[in-house]
């Protein structure tokens, strides 16, 4: 039975004690990636994930809200707007066993927007959608074992994610309503790597085996917003979005080799199918806003995806199921005078927000879920439509119960946006 160890995959044990810290170039560390198409990205500018992360009911002149593709047609008719942002996140694991600690650095989001006509509006952009990052290690700790056949290590790591490109179209029908559609492409690869390491042994090859996706789908989105003015400058926005359910495309190639110490590779295994076999579902959101002048905003959004009918690839030792998640967040902007020229922190946005998320990942019978608090301002630059967007956004994902994993984390948004007006006319120069 000893020996047997040696010729099977090392299996992830979450929460136990095999979880190491690497210093790999991935763009996310987590071990909750390891299952599915790992971890979701948080959508939207400085300007959303400020505020808890809201956008579906909210409209603002001043900024890109892709969130909801109907909030295009608010804006200045002339105005062309750009968006560019990076973020830096700081993830701290911990177990019953140990605790680890890992950080990142990623371009979030490249964005364009532009009038078409009076009433209409056209967005471009690339934005993440998903991160794979995780790497376990453990050695071989049984002195028989070990004496036969040397030092012996089991590892396994994952590395890739899919990315997002969109173009999307908005409509203005009248005063109140308006509405917005979204063509996405998905695109991506996905590597997942188990292997054994005879790390001194000459006689035995060390063994590598692994899954790597290639991805590459279409997808859509449909949104709308109806606004309401009220009494004293107040104004109500109602939104709602509702994203396709797309089958992802492209290829899976399974495959198996061993290397020996000086670096030898030899393929025992290799197989390709076109069948990704992953269907990303349907996803529900429903927000509103309610704003007085530009002096402040506070609105809400509930998001719902249903991932219980998705499969993924099993994971040998983990009960890993999926499960319909859930989105709620909540987030305000204030500004004491935007219009003000003798104190510059007057001009400046303040935004606050919360969340909470049930994800669709369920270990072991409990769903992972995650909560979490957002600060940011936003700096004009020149102009109130020229400006640096800073977000924080703190939380905490998972738990020490139920042999999880805790996650705290930290992710810092620096987000630069610029506006400028088509076809202005100076009358002088």
């Amino acid at each position: 039975m000893k020996k047997k160890s040696i010729l099977i995959a090392v299996s992830l044990i979450v929460g136990g004690s095999m979880f190491a810290q690497t210093t790999d170039a991935l763009s996310t560390y987590t071990p909750y990636t390891l299952f599915g198409i790992g971890e979701l990205s948080k959508q939207g500018t400085s300007f959303n994930k400020a505020m808890g992360g809201i956008g579906v009911g909210v409209r603002d002149k001043r900024y890109i809200n892709f969130i909801n593709p109907a909030s295009l047609t608010y804006r200045d008719t002339m105005s062309f707007m750009t968006d560019f942002g990076v973020e830096q996140k700081n993830i701290y694991g911990a177990d019953p066993d140990t605790k680890s600690a890992f950080n990142t650095f990623n371009m979030n989001h490249f964005i364009v927007s532009f009038p078409t006509f009076r009433k209409s509006a056209m967005v471009m952009g690339l934005v993440p959608f998903s991160d794979v990052g995780y790497k376990f290690e453990e050695k071989e700790t049984d002195p028989e074992i070990i004496n036969k056949y040397g030092d012996i290590s089991y590892q396994k790591f994952g590395v890739g994610g899919l990315s997002k490109a969109f173009i999307g179209v908005a409509y203005q029908f009248t005063d109140r309503l308006s509405a917005g559609l979204e063509a996405d492409y998905y695109f991506g690869t996905i590597d997942r790597n188990s292997n054994i390491n005879f790390n001194t042994s000459n006689t035995y090859r060390s063994i590598i085996t692994g899954w790597d996706y290639v991805i590459g789908a279409f997808g859509g989105k449909a949104g709308i917003q109806y606004s309401m003015p009220l009494k004293n400058a107040y104004e109500l926005t109602l939104g709602a979005t509702y994203s396709f359910k797309t089958s992802l495309k492209g290829d899976v190639t399974r495959y198996a080799k061993a290397m020996t110490n000086s670096g030898t590779i030899d393929t025992t295994y290799m197989e390709t199918s076109n069948d990704v076999g992953i269907k990303l579902p349907s996803e529900l959101a429903a927000g509103f806003s309610l704003k007085k002048g530009d002096k402040w905003i506070i609105g809400a959004d509930f998001v719902r995806q249903d991932w219980s009918k998705t499969s993924f690839r099993e994971t040998p030792g983990v009960d890993f199921t999926t499960s319909a998640s859930t989105q709620f967040k909540a987030g305000f902007e204030y500004t004491p005078n935007r219009n003000d020229i003798r104190y510059y922190l007057k001009r400046v946005s303040y935004r606050a927000g919360v969340y909470y998320e049930n994800s669709y990942m369920n270990l072991n019978g409990n769903n992972i879920k995650s909560t979490g608090v957002t600060l940011g301002i936003n700096l004009p630059v020149y102009t109130d439509h020229n400006a640096v967007g800073l977000a924080v956004d703190m939380g905490q994902r998972g738990s020490l119960k139920n042999n999880l994993i805790r996650e705290r984390y930290i992710m810092f948004i620096i987000n630069i946006h610029l506006h400028d007006i088509w076809f202005k006319k100076f009358r002088y120069d």
